[in-house]
């Protein structure tokens, strides 16, 4: 494998830079990959990053492993912002690299991993999250060794992705915290939305079945979705307040994020909740397990109850939304670990091992 090393910058005041984590990147490959759908690719890359040490108990077994996956579209990598990575990282916060390991894969089809833009395209295996959860599974056990993980947590589809851990594999974790998700099928206009973004590729004739040689016109449409749905309407209004304003601000978000989009990624990113459905196995999770959400976040509004509902199904589980102020950001307030850092120094707090 491949390691290149990088140094984390936290925006913390008076940190020293001989304090700061450093990040390790790596491949790890999974050989004849066999996907939910039949097909296989002979070698899958799962790139990562980690920050800390591995540490062994006495039978050497590594207690001290934490997973952070990320959201659609994204990549580990954002974990490395001053946001949350300089919110939880360093010394003395709820997840000080000096006491943790923690790992910050690129899922399927996203980043550094195997994905469609690396060349098949259109024909890459059909991807969905419980293939996305096995591999994640996989990258841990085979490639870095970690049977029992002390947290796995997750923003977005990474918060859905960690209540198909906790179910998945109840006695992986000690603890769970799944971050501006629900519990249920992705369905009304949370299914609405990427829909739109769907058919705006698919039904586009310049995405020519994948094989376009210039960025298809419905990532316009792809790119406007995003951003009505990454934040709040009060921020979205600042920044847009009056009717040439939000046009301008708006085509640029759009300009911008075509630079770096891939249609056939973005295609695949969109598509690939298909069959994400916890609720039948919620009670198969026994690690305690924290979710948390927000009042603003459109994409997972709290007046549809669901959370409030399932989560009873949950031993040890427990609901939290926060509530919308002026720090909140909408459905990105997963990322603003401001918000939430002391719920999860609880949770820590709660499932330590004696």
């Amino acid at each position: 494998m491949l390691f290149r090393t990088l140094l984390l910058v936290l925006a913390m005041a008076g940190v020293a830079v001989a304090q700061t984590p450093t990040v390790t990147e790596a491949d790890f490959v999974i050989r004849d990959f066999r996907f939910n759908s039949g097909e296989t690719l002979p070698a899958l890359r799962m790139h990562y990053r980690t920050l800390g040490t591995p540490r062994r108990d006495a039978s050497g077994r590594v207690r001290n492993a934490v997973i952070v996956l990320h959201g659609t579209s994204g990549t580990g990598a954002q974990f490395l912002s001053p946001q949350f990575a300089g919110e939880l990282f360093g010394p003395g916060q709820p997840l000080d690299a000096a006491t943790y390991f923690i790992v910050l894969p690129d899922n399927i089809g996203h980043g550094q991993s195997s994905k469609p833009s690396d060349g098949l395209r259109a024909t890459f295996p059909r991807y969905g999250y419980e293939d996305m959860v096995r591999a994640q599974y996989r990258l841990m056990t085979e490639g870095l060794g970690v049977t029992r993980l002390r947290l796995v947590m997750g923003t977005s589809m990474g918060g859905m992705h960690t209540w198909l851990w906790g179910q998945r594999y109840p006695e992986a974790m000690d603890a769970l915290m799944p971050l501006a998700s629900l519990p249920d099928q992705i369905a009304g206009r949370n299914r609405a939305w990427r829909r739109v973004a769907i058919d705006a590729l698919r039904t586009d004739p310049t995405w020519a079945n994948g094989n376009y040689t210039a960025p298809p016109r419905g990532m316009r449409t792809v790119a406007q979705m995003l951003w009505l749905a990454s934040s709040n309407p009060v921020i979205r209004l600042a920044q847009a307040p009056t009717l040439a304003e939000a046009d301008r601000v708006l085509d640029d978000y759009v300009t911008t994020y075509i630079k770096t989009a891939d249609a056939n990624d973005l295609l695949y990113n969109f598509e690939c909740s298909f069959d994400y459905d916890p609720k039948p196995g919620l009670d198969r999770i026994v690690a305690p397990l924290m979710a948390i959400n927000s009042a603003d976040d459109i994409i997972n509004p709290p007046e549809l109850g669901v959370l409030e509902r399932e989560i009873r199904r949950v031993k040890g589980g427990r609901a939290i939304v926060l509530p919308f102020s002026a720090d909140t950001v909408g459905h990105g307030s997963h990322t603003k670990a401001v918000l939430w850092k002391a719920h999860l120094a609880t949770l820590l707090k709660a499932t330590a091992q004696p």
